[in-house]
This record gives structure tokens, C-alpha cells and sequence, in this order.
């Protein structure tokens, strides 16, 4: 890779996570930030899985070092951050897969794991396992639905593949129309 691919997928990387840390605060609630969602799949499918991993950490710390969030900027971001980028290069491309990723990782595990830490760690009483499964679910729906819509327009207008291919993510898109074009090759011969 070249170095200045490696400087793109840097600055990218930054002003993805400038944009989670100024948009955060938009639609959030405690247990609930929509935006988070939007960003965690945009980078899981733009860059995979470990990249957004990393940005979802970094967003998180710096809610919590500038903002005074809780540890749900961590608990609920991390699992979904990672769960996205897998499914989606597990389903070969889907975007659909990503969002699932998302909300399963993020609207369940992560709200599950978050009960522990807000109760022995930060000391809030009164919680269940389940306490947070509803806010962060439906934080996951809003930004899962709107990084959906988002991705799914920069794949009907080629964006995406671009996107990817600048940024040294996975494309599945160029092998799908490889895919397509043999098969029309093989029909018409």
C-alpha cells in the first residue's frame, strides 16, 4: 500500500471520528445514539471491521473524556462496531447484514454487557440485564435505517465500490458485475 493511501485512510479515519464525536450528541438520550450507529456501520462496510472497531473506541473515549458520558459510549458501540463489519463480510456484501451486525451487537450484547458495568463499576442501582436492551434497540433501528439508506445510495450511484477501493476496504460490488457479466456472456453464447 502506498503512503499516500495510508494517509487517506488516516485522515478518513479522523474525520469519521470528529463526525461520531460532533454528532453524537444529536437524537441522545442515556442508552440511545442513533448517530453511533450510523458511523460504526458506514465504517464497518467502508473499511471493516477493525477499522470501525478502532473508531467506535476512540468516538467513545473522547465522549466520555470531553462530554462526561458514561461507559455506555464503549459498552455500546464497541460490539456493534465489530459484529457489523463481520456479517457484512461474512454475507459477501450485504448491507442489510451490516445493520443486523449492528443491532445485534450493539441492541443486545452490548446493552446486556452494559448492565454490569453501570451498576458495579459506575455504582447506578436498580438496573437489570435487560435495562438497556430497549433504548439501545431502538438507537440501533433509527441509525441502522438511516446508515441503510445511506449505503444503499452510494452503492446504486457506484460510490461505494469507490469508496472502498480507495480506502482498502472489501468491495463485493466488482465481483458481483464480474459474476453478472459471465452469466450474460454464457446466455447468449
Amino acid at each position: 500500500m502506498s503512503q499516500q493511501n495510508q494517509i487517506f485512510k488516516s485522515v478518513f479515519f479522523a474525520m469519521m471520528v470528529a463526525i461520531g464525536v460532533v454528532i453524537s450528541p444529536i437524537l441522545r438520550v442515556e442508552g440511545m445514539c442513533p448517530m453511533a450507529h450510523l458511523i460504526n456501520i458506514t465504517m464497518a462496510v467502508l473499511m471493516g471491521p477493525w477499522w470501525s472497531l478502532g473508531c467506535a473506541v476512540t468516538i467513545g473515549i473522547i465522549r466520555m473524556a470531553l462530554m462526561g458520558i458514561p461507559p455506555l459510549a464503549l459498552t455500546g458501540a464497541v460490539f456493534g462496531a465489530a459484529l457489523s463489519g463481520i456479517l457484512y463480510r461474512v454475507s459477501k456484501g450485504k448491507i442489510w447484514a451490516a445493520v443486523l451486525g449492528e443491532i445485534i451487537g450493539t441492541g443486545i450484547i452490548g446493552a446486556m454487557v452494559s448492565y454490569p458495568v453501570m451498576e458495579f463499576l459506575w455504582g447506578k442501582n436498580g438496573l437489570t440485564w435487560m435495562f438497556y436492551v430497549p433504548s439501545f434497540l431502538m438507537g440501533t433501528f433509527i441509525g441502522g435505517s438511516i446508515a441503510f439508506v445511506f449505503l444503499l445510495k452510494l452503492q446504486h450511484n457506484g460510490m461505494l465500490v469507490k469508496m472502498q477501493t480507495k480506502l482498502g476496504g472489501r468491495s463485493y460490488d466488482e465481483v458481483r458485475g464480474v459474476m453478472e457479466q459471465q452469466k450474460e456472456t454464457v446466455v447468449e453464447a
